[in-house]
């Protein structure tokens, strides 16, 4: 079985979004983690936007990317440059690949425009984890 990690800066909302939907779609193929350079807990729109999608990322935790050192990962996806940038050295033969997503957290506006901006995203971050899928396991 493959093992995934999703990394962002926060771990709180695109990197969150995109274990849920690498765990929909990987199913029985693969392990997904996600983890942030830092922590800022889990972004309840980014819960309840992929919950409009039938994902339950609910039970999600926000966690640091030391807590996964000692895993050899075959797949380090970044999903932000910041991420990208800081991310920390693996000893390990991981290919890592980089998607910088726009961050919904940082949306302005109204309630309907902040909450589109999620979707917007969400919709961006599915169709790359579906393809990664099809591609990779």
């Amino acid at each position: 079985m493959k093992k995934v990690l999703v990394l962002c800066t926060g771990n709180s909302c695109r990197s969150q979004i995109a274990e849920g939907y690498l765990k929909h779609f990987a199913g029985n193929k693969a392990e997904v983690y996600s983890a942030g350079v830092e922590t800022h807990g889990v972004n309840p729109r980014a819960i309840a936007t992929m919950a409009e999608d039938g994902i339950d990322i609910s039970t999600h935790t926000s966690n640091n990317i030391n807590e996964y050192r000692n895993i050899d990962f075959d797949y380090v996806i970044t999903v932000c440059d910041h991420a990208k940038e800081r991310c920390p050295f693996f000893p390990s033969s991981a290919i890592k690949l980089h998607e910088n997503f726009p961050d919904p957290a940082k949306a302005t506006g109204t309630e309907e425009q902040v909450t589109a901006a999620f979707r917007e995203v969400r919709q961006i971050i599915k169709d790359y984890t579906k393809k990664f899928v099809e591609q990779y396991l």
